[in-house]
């Protein structure tokens, strides 16, 4: 079942701690809407912090990756400002 909760797309679930992640983009006023992608995981990697990264540039926003440990899920946006989404990810999560 499709339905939506504060701009976020609930088709599929979200990675532990990432809901609050995009939450965050949005109460920013950084993306509009949130469409999370299928969750996918390995069988190797440690638990970790969860994680977001630019990925790319899309016609109507962007695609970004929420991570945490070795699960990886899809996440794409509509944002009317990709460069401020870009610096506010990467200032958010320096390495």
């Amino acid at each position: 079942m499709k339905y939506r909760k504060k701009g976020i797309k609930k088709e599929h679930h979200i990675i532990e701690d990432g809901e609050e992640l995009l939450n965050e983009l949005i109460k920013n006023k950084l993306v509009r809407s949130v469409i999370p992608g299928r969750i996918k995981t390995t069988p190797k990697g440690k638990p970790g912090i969860t994680r977001l990264t630019y990925q790319y540039d899309t016609k109507s926003g962007a695609k970004l990756l929420l991570k945490k440990g070795s699960t990886v899920q899809e996440v794409f946006v509509i944002t009317d400002d990709r460069e401020a989404l870009k610096k506010f990810i990467e200032s958010r999560f320096k390495s």
